[in-house]
């Protein structure tokens, strides 16, 4: 029988924990809120333990929202570092984690992890360059470079990139380092702060926000092009899910940002979107413990 692995996303509002083989044999799954990071940490100890002791299972993978400590030469490896989210900067991902599977492991951001489980079962099959945007909470870049996730003093933050602006929008943005980011601009939050909760619940398809919404997410979709040049771009996360015909609009404003300097791959859609769902992010942790068994 294959061998067994367990997987641990940490979320902005939620963590969620599967026992695995692949995508097509879950064992089992459990969901913990997002409080502080004592109380989730602490109750994800108690899971992965007593899968441990219940199953027995060859190697845990971790992907967490961050940022992240990623250098394992540092004392701090494995910890969140400056996060908005309160009370989770320093906090002990990695050892915390790993001392209650008692297994190898293997920690990388959320959405690296996404994005090596779309290249290994959606999305992203069949190719080695191939990047990942959630919109969600937040919006983070999974961006893999033959083969593997990019590194040099941190991981990749394309999120907090500042965009090209559509003439006449000068809304400030919300993220609390950068303003007008394209998470400030363009993520949940963002568009319920630019437009207000109510109204935010009844927006359909073609409302002006989402020109706005769209363009800096093309704008995003621009860097990572002109830094990486991806074979395809799968765009996930709850304001996509929710809003699907995003997606067709990203992707022309693209083509017009690049202006004919560069070409994309003809080969189906360009911008596209994750083949495994909600379901990109927990089989992104499966995909780590499978990386940290070998």
């Amino acid at each position: 029988m294959p061998d067994l692995f367990a997987g641990a996303e940490l979320g902005g509002t939620k963590c969620i924990l599967l026992l695995a083989r692949g995508p097509k044999e879950i064992l089992a799954r459990e969901q913990v809120a997002t409080t502080s990071a004592e109380a989730t940490l602490g109750a994800m100890e108690n899971i992965l333990a007593r899968w441990q002791s219940d199953y027995g299972y060859e190697a845990l993978g971790i992907g967490s929202f961050g940022p992240l400590d990623l250098d394992p030469s540092s004392p701090t490896f494995g910890e969140v570092t400056t996060t908005p989210k309160p009370g989770w900067a320093g906090a002990k991902v990695f050892s915390r984690l790993r001392s209650a599977a008692a297994v190898p492991a293997r920690i990388d951001t959320d959405v690296n992890g996404a994005a090596l489980a779309e290249m290994q079962w959606g999305s992203g099959r069949g190719v080695k360059d191939f990047a990942y945007v959630t919109v969600g909470t937040g919006i983070g870049v999974g961006l893999i470079v033959n083969g593997s996730p990019t590194r040099g003093f941190g991981h990749c933050e394309l999120g907090h990139i500042r965009p090209v602006r559509v003439e006449g929008d000068d809304w400030g943005g919300i993220c609390p380092f950068h303003g007008g980011c394209v998470e400030g601009l363009a993520s949940g939050p963002a568009i319920r702060a630019r437009v207000g909760p109510e109204r935010a619940r009844a927006l359909v398809p073609g409302d002006p926000v989402w020109d706005y919404v769209s363009s800096a997410i093309a704008q995003l979709c621009h860097v990572i092009v002109c830094a990486a040049a991806p074979r395809a771009i799968a765009i996930g996360g709850g304001v996509i899910e929710n809003n699907p015909h995003l997606l067709a609009q990203i992707e022309p404003m693209l083509v017009a940002s690049l202006a004919g300097y560069l070409q994309l791959p003809s080969q189906g859609r360009y911008i596209r979107g994750p083949e495994l769902g909600g379901e990109a992010g927990p089989l992104g942790a499966i995909a780590l413990a499978m990386s940290a068994r070998n």
